[in-house]
């Protein structure tokens, strides 16, 4: 058991840096006709804490089956091909080339925090998408930092 839980802001950082990273990573595995999914899988296992219970999983571009549950919703969103989630594409499919976040606030306390902001995908164009990210994180029993909070969403545009 991990005696230490507090959680410091460049874990936060370097949890977001993997979790861009391994996005980048199954877009790059896709299209070069690897094993995407298992790459999907891992970056799951790795960085999201569905083995504690449920993960509040709210993607981007999900309309119908907006809020996900399981891991298998998660998966779906970033890889598709589930019957289950029709709408899916596979968010991470598409080949991005970076992952940035910028972070507006930072919210830590008693061994739990919550960043939110922008975070912007780069295609391979140069173009950058901007979202909208909230992320709730804690650590397990072994000290690694977990997701169980993924909310974002498009920008509010008025016109």
């Amino acid at each position: 058991m991990v005696k230490n839980m507090t959680i410091t802001t460049d874990e936060i950082q370097l949890a977001q840096e993997k979790w861009g990273a391994g996005i980048v990573a199954i877009g790059k595995i896709f299209t070069d006709g690897g094993d995407y999914i298992e790459a999907a899988e891992n970056h799951l296992d790795t960085l999201y804490a569905f083995e504690d219970g449920p993960v509040l999983f709210k993607p981007t571009k999900a309309g119908v089956e907006q809020f996900r549950l399981t891991k298998e919703g998660a998966l779906s969103y970033f890889v598709g091909g589930n019957d289950k989630y029709q709408e899916d594409n596979g968010f991470a499919l598409h080949p991005w080339i970076k992952v940035r976040f910028d972070n507006k606030g930072i919210y830590i306390h008693d061994g739990y925090a919550v960043a939110m902001e922008n975070y912007y995908f780069t295609e391979t164009s140069g173009n950058e998408v901007k979202v909208e990210y909230t992320f709730g994180y804690f650590k397990d029993q072994n000290g690694n930092l977990k997701i169980n909070l993924h909310h974002s969403s498009i920008p509010f545009s008025a016109g």
